[in-house]
């Protein structure tokens, strides 16, 4: 295993998921859509080091986008799962150059779609502990 991924137990990340998330929550509360995305996705991939703290998988690559992008495409994950990375992966950041149509649905629903990752990370580490 990586050093990267042994610095926290699995326990540790998906704690450092939920800091993530809330920082995420914030950003968005004060219309920094940019950093809610890049949020959200990180806490969907920092749950999803927790998972891989207990089972192990090559081809979900290092970072945290690899690892949302790799569970996207995993069919024995759940529908609902993929559905919620295919959302966070294919949600754009505002620019300057192109004007962004937000709302605070929209905001929610990229929010929910980082908690329904988590939630399976989460699954996937308590189905192993003792």
């Amino acid at each position: 295993m990586s050093d990267w991924l042994t610095r926290l137990t699995a326990d540790e990340w998906i704690s450092a998921a939920l800091g993530e998330l809330r920082r995420a929550e914030e950003s968005y509360a004060r219309s920094d859509a940019r950093g809610g995305l890049a949020g959200c996705k990180r806490a969907a991939g920092m749950a999803l080091n927790a998972a891989l703290r207990v089972e192990p998988n090559d081809t979900w690559g290092r970072s945290y986008v690899d690892h949302v992008v790799a569970l996207s495409k995993d069919a024995s994950a759940p529908e609902a799962v993929r559905a919620a990375c295919t959302l966070l992966l294919e949600t754009r950041p505002p620019n300057s150059d192109v004007l962004s149509l937000r709302s605070k649905a929209g905001d929610a629903k990229l929010i929910e779609a980082a908690r329904d990752v988590m939630a399976h990370a989460y699954w996937v580490v308590k189905k192993h502990a003792s």
